[in-house]
This record gives C-alpha cells, sequence and structure tokens, in this order.
C-alpha cells in the first residue's frame, strides 16, 4: 500500500463497490418491498371488489386482513425482516447520509444531479428514514405515545387498528389523526418519489443508460413506475382514513374465528340464498 492509499479513506477506496452496493440495495430487497407493502395496504381499497370475501360483511377489510395473515405466517418472518429489510435499509440510509454529506455529488459525470431531482432526492431520503422510524416504533415496537389515541396496532385486527392509528381514535377522524394522516401522506409519497428516482440513476451508476435519449426513454418509465406506485400509497391513504372501524372489526373477527360455513358464505352473498334456507 502506497503513502497515497494510507492517506484514502475507506469510502474513497471502495467507492465504486459502495455505490453499486448502495443502488443495488436500494432496488432490491428495499424496492421489492415497498411495491408489496403498497399493494398490500391498497388491497383495502381494491379488495372491496374481491366478491369472494363480500360474506365477510367488508371486502376491503377482509382482503386486507388475510394479506396481512399470510405475511405473518412466512416461516423465519424475523430472520427475514432483519437481514432481507432492516439491515439493507440501515446500510443504505446510513451510507446514503454520508455521500449526502460528504459533498461529492459527481457533477462532473452526471449533470442531472445539479438539478431539482438531485436536492428532492436527499430530501426525499432524510424524510423518509424519519418516516420509517416513526412507522417502526408505533406499529411495530408499539410506541403507542406517538399515536393519537394511544391505539395499539394488533395483527389480529389490523385494518382497523391502523385505521384509528391514522383517524386519531375509534370514533372517526379527528384534527391529530388529520395531522398523523398528513405525515403518511408526505412520507410515503417522498418515499415513492425516492425510489423512482432511484431507479433512474441506478441505471446511470450501473452503465445501463449512457445515451440521453437512453436516459430519457428510462425516465419515462421510471415515470409510469412512480405514478403507479403513487396511487396505490394514495389510494391506501384514503382508503383507511374514511374505513368504518366497526365494519373492519367485525370483518376481522369472523376471519379469526376462522373458515366461514359454505352455506354462511353463500347467503350473506346472496347466491344460492334459497339452499342455505333449505339447510337452516
Amino acid at each position: 500500500m502506497t503513502q497515497t492509499d494510507s492517506k484514502t479513506g475507506f469510502l474513497d477506496r471502495n467507492y465504486f463497490l459502495l455505490r453499486r452496493l448502495h443502488s443495488l440495495t436500494g432496488i432490491m430487497p428495499i424496492g421489492v418491498f415497498l411495491i408489496s407493502h403498497l399493494l398490500t395496504n391498497a388491497s383495502i381499497v381494491w379488495g372491496r371488489f374481491d366478491s369472494r370475501e363480500a360474506a365477510y360483511g367488508h371486502a376491503g377489510a377482509a382482503v386486507f386482513q388475510k394479506e396481512v395473515n399470510f405475511i405473518h405466517s412466512l416461516p423465519f418472518l424475523l430472520l427475514i425482516e432483519i437481514f432481507g429489510l432492516w439491515l439493507p435499509i440501515a446500510f443504505h440510509a446510513a451510507l446514503g447520509v454520508v455521500y449526502a454529506m460528504s459533498g461529492k455529488p459527481n457533477n462532473q459525470r452526471y449533470a442531472y444531479q445539479d438539478n431539482w431531482r438531485y436536492t428532492l432526492q436527499r430530501i426525499s431520503g432524510y424524510v423518509g428514514i424519519a418516516f420509517i422510524f416513526y412507522h417502526l416504533a408505533t406499529l411495530r415496537w408499539g410506541w403507542t405515545f406517538l399515536i393519537p389515541g394511544g391505539t395499539q396496532w394488533s395483527a389480529e385486527f389490523a385494518g382497523s387498528t391502523l385505521a384509528q392509528v391514522m383517524q386519531g381514535g375509534p370514533d372517526g377522524v379527528t384534527f391529530k389523526g388529520l395531522v398523523v394522516a398528513l405525515f403518511y401522506f408526505v412520507g410515503v409519497s417522498l418515499l415513492v418519489f425516492h425510489f423512482a428516482n432511484g431507479l433512474w440513476t441506478s441505471a446511470i451508476t450501473w452503465g445501463l443508460t449512457i445515451s440521453a435519449k437512453a436516459q430519457k426513454r428510462w425516465g419515462v418509465a421510471c415515470l409510469g413506475v412512480g405514478a403507479s406506485l403513487m396511487a396505490l400509497a394514495w389510494a391506501a391513504i384514503f382508503g383507511f382514513m374514511v374505513l368504518d372501524v366497526k365494519s373492519a372489526k367485525d370483518a376481522e373477527a369472523k376471519i379469526l374465528k376462522g373458515p366461514l360455513p359454505v352455506l354462511e358464505k353463500a347467503a350473506d352473498a346472496g347466491g344460492s340464498s334459497d339452499l342455505a334456507r333449505t339447510a337452516k
């Protein structure tokens, strides 16, 4: 090792590798988790159109609850969360903060980083870290003192308790609930932007989009991804803000008791009701 190398910091010596690991973790597993998480949360809205769950009274709440149940039934879930999610997030966030604070945006190579997207990428990263911490602290770690009304989120009553968290209590939307919902809106929106914009820059980092035309075409694709995820995020927030807590809780209680009998499903859904009455 030369004298020059010894004076070079670890980050500078491994800049090429760390940049690519930072880019990769932002897509896989963090980005993949973001997509699946938004799809699951948005099921509170799109699940309403699932006629197979109508027997539970609130199809959206039923679909969402079953999605949550599936996730919690995965083997080695805690290990998956630690090594497949939390550690990658910690690595990505820590390295992102270091690069943002180092003041080395690499402007000479990527002129785009002089514009508003580079600035918003940094801001969205900082806000995203704060939002993820709040999200985990309140829903995962049970820090109810940060939740208006002190609602404890429950995996068995996932939709109804999450609605109470965002609405500010069990009796409808409160002012404090609106503040929480606004924080969710800003936090999730910025995370979606951070991911979509990160997809665009990662293609440059990996040398996949060299020309300006290629970057423009990929930019359109990333815009489509971002718009789709933003729609899911906003739908989920809206769905929980207007969710009837009692109806959702009734549906969750039915699921907790076990699968509904086939005849009861038919009667509640309005199909084969004559057969159900005959059986009774």
